[in-house]
């Protein structure tokens, strides 16, 4: 987790603040007078000790403890620590400070009172140490959480596309095929089209936004792919009203409206169906007007819609609208989306 998130460098800075902090603290007691205190060998001695006990917690016995945790474990390894405060206070202490000052700080200790005593004063450091070790550890899952949200994103943003891509390529072949059987002159102009269309689902669709432009195309080759299969020219009324065409947006995200419109709706010269897009100050509007078949009202919808909803929500959250209204055989998609 040390790796994706809260860097070595960062966690240091933390617990410099920290020391930085605990240093002033401790030694001006009165903040707004500045009364400094002049600590004795015992007091540095302790301040020692301290400080190797808070890492030894930090970085061993906190570590191992939550490598797998256990009760049994987290006390085990308070116990751990607290044994090495005693230990090394008492090496500290008792006996190199005997030698190199002719001092002690235990006179003739007592074993149980020794170690009841230093219970009191290892526990500020286990506990001290314990709280920073959390404080760092929880900053870490929290921004591991996002990445691995970020992933679980990303990962079904492919798998939504990679469910488009045959959605589209199903049906295209369908129309095709269709041609091809009733030996249609127009076959040969089908397949330049899907080649066309295959060229984006290949190379355009894999990445994360291309250019309006590039949408607007691949749209027009499938609109022509279709006019191909019913041989008319006039049932599909396609307005752009923009300049913006660099703006960049993701692939899929304006065809399936068309797609839907195509499949589901009743195309002809009485009822062309009507497409509009605008773009102005990175809003863009788009909206598919398509009388409905009898035959297919309870057809609308589908993997192409479903698909659309979900990666806006991924794409756009919040900053985009979409609107389905299925009134008087006629079937209306709008859609809206703020592109700052």
């Amino acid at each position: 987790m040390r790796k994706e998130t809260l860097s070595l460098k960062a966690e240091i800075i933390i617990h410099v603040i920290y020391w930085l902090l605990m240093v002033y603290f401790t030694f001006a007691k009165n903040p707004i007078q500045t009364n400094v205190f002049v600590p004795d060998l015992f007091f540095i001695t302790y301040c020692i000790v301290f400080v190797f006990t808070f890492y030894f917690h930090y970085l061993i016995v906190m570590k191992r403890v939550f490598k797998a945790f256990q009760w049994k474990m987290f006390f085990a390894g308070v116990l751990v620590s607290y044994l090495f405060f005693t230990l090394l206070r008492w090496l500290i202490e008792q006996v190199i400070t005997a030698v190199l000052f002719d001092k002690i700080n235990y006179t003739n200790p007592d074993f149980f009172n020794y170690m009841l005593d230093n219970l009191n004063y290892c526990s500020s450091a286990v506990i001290l140490s314990s709280l920073l070790w959390f404080v760092i550890y929880f900053i870490r899952l929290l921004e591991y959480n996002q990445i691995i949200l970020e992933e679980n994103k990303n990962t079904e943003i492919k798998f939504l596309r990679a469910q488009i891509n045959p959605h589209f390529v199903f049906n295209t072949l369908n129309n095709i095929y269709s041609m091809v059987y009733f030996q249609s002159d127009k076959s040969l102009e089908a397949i330049e089209k899907l080649s066309q269309i295959m060229r984006f689902t290949t190379y355009e669709s894999q990445k994360e936004k291309i250019r309006l432009q590039d949408e607007i195309d691949y749209i027009k080759a499938y609109i022509e792919l279709e006019q191909l299969r019913h041989q008319e020219n006039a049932y599909i009324d396609f307005r752009i009203e923009t300049a913006e065409v660099s703006e960049e947006i993701p692939p899929y995200v304006l065809s399936p409206l068309i797609e839907n419109a195509l499949k589901h709706g009743l195309t002809s010269n009485e009822n062309p169906i009507v497409i509009n897009l605008n773009l102005k100050d990175k809003k863009l509007h788009f909206k598919v007007i398509n009388s409905i078949a009898i035959q297919k009202k309870d057809k609308l919808g589908g993997i192409g819609l479903d698909n659309l909803k979900k990666r806006l929500e991924f794409h756009y959250p919040q900053k985009h609208q979409l609107k389905l209204v299925n009134q008087n055989n006629q079937f209306t998609a709008e859609l809206e989306i703020d592109l700052k």
